[in-house]
């Protein structure tokens, strides 16, 4: 990666998920097709929005802001989403040993999930989330278009790709 491309401003993809539910976790192969399609042409956020009806799922928000820290974001997301059951079963515990399982810092991990040092990230990403009229996840925000991936995944990767590419133009022109 030459430096000239990372100071050219990209689009943005937000993606507002929680790592406990079952429909974001049918987004995880859209979103590895835009991450592969786009590479570092578009810059996908993953943005916290816990439900109140999933238990763990301000936790594991927390948790992947560890994983970020510790710079394993996306593979951490892509191993905990991968396995929701596991965590509807086992929780905080399995927050940790999926952190372990990756090489990261299980303690830090544990620590963080204790003293909260990433509530304040997630708190905000959901305020911001309802203001911008996010009701589920996943949700998607791209060029100010807001689209539900919660009602329905179908054709939301194809559409994301429209105004990616449409965004891109404009950024060449």
């Amino acid at each position: 990666m030459n430096d000239s491309s990372s100071a050219r401003p990209v689009p943005v993809l937000d993606v507002w998920c929680e790592l406990q539910c079952p429909d974001c976790r049918g987004a995880l192969d859209d979103l590895r097709a835009l991450r592969a399609r786009y590479g570092d042409r578009l810059e996908l956020r993953l943005r916290h929005f816990p439900l109140d009806k999933h238990k763990h799922a301000f936790a594991a928000a927390q948790a992947a802001e560890e994983a970020a820290e510790q710079g394993q974001g996306w593979p951490y997301i892509e191993a905990v989403l991968g396995r929701v059951e596991e965590l509807n079963r086992a929780g905080e515990p399995f927050l940790v040993e999926a952190a372990r399982e990756l090489g990261l810092d299980a303690e830090e991990f544990d620590t963080a999930l204790i003293d909260g040092r990433h509530i304040l990230i997630v708190d905000a990403d959901q305020a911001e989330g309802k203001a911008i009229g996010v009701t589920g996840t996943p949700t998607y925000v791209i060029g100010g278009e807001l689209l539900d991936g919660g009602k329905s995944q179908e054709g939301l990767r194809e559409r994301i790709e429209e105004i990616a590419d449409r965004l891109l133009a404009e950024l060449q022109t």
